[in-house]
C-alpha cells in the first residue's frame, strides 16, 4: 500500500461522518482559508454588495487575491458578480447568491463550523487542497 492510498484512507475516515451535501460543498468550493472567511462574511452579512477592493480593505487582505477568490466563488454560484458603469468608470460588485438552496447550504456550513471537530475536518481538507496545488519544491 503506497502513501497515496494511506492518505486517501485517512481523508475518507476524517470526512466519513460529515453531512454528504456539506462534504460536497467543502470538496468543490473550499481550496483556501480566504474563501472560508468570505463565505462566513457573506453568510453573516447576506445583504452586503461591495467591490473586491473594499472587501479586501475591510478584511485586511490583498486586493488582487481577494478579486480572484471572489470571482471563483461567483463562478461556483456562491456569490453573484455584477458590473456597473458610471461616469467614473466600471465597477464590479459581489453579493451573496439569491438562490435559497445556496443560502441554506452556506448557513448550514457556517453553523457546522462552530463545531470543533467539523472545523478540524475542513481545515485538514483545505490544507490538503492547498498542498496539492502548490509544488513542494521551487
Amino acid at each position: 500500500m503506497g502513501n497515496g492510498t494511506v492518505g486517501q484512507d485517512l481523508v475518507g475516515r476524517l470526512m466519513a461522518d460529515m453531512d454528504p451535501e456539506l462534504l460536497d460543498f467543502v470538496r468543490q468550493t473550499l481550496d483556501s482559508f480566504l474563501k472560508w472567511d468570505l463565505i462566513r462574511l457573506f453568510c453573516e452579512n447576506p445583504y452586503v454588495m461591495d467591490t473586491a477592493e473594499h472587501i479586501a480593505w475591510y478584511t485586511g487582505r490583498d486586493a488582487e487575491t481577494m478579486q480572484a477568490e471572489l470571482a471563483e466563488l461567483a463562478t461556483q454560484g456562491v456569490l453573484v458578480q455584477r458590473h456597473f458603469q458610471d461616469r467614473l468608470g466600471e465597477m464590479t460588485v459581489y453579493s451573496l447568491s439569491d438562490d435559497a438552496h445556496v443560502r441554506d447550504l452556506i448557513g448550514r456550513f457556517v453553523e457546522a463550523s462552530g463545531d470543533r471537530r467539523f472545523r478540524a475536518q475542513v481545515i485538514y481538507h483545505v490544507i490538503r487542497r492547498m498542498r496539492q496545488e502548490v509544488p513542494l519544491s521551487a
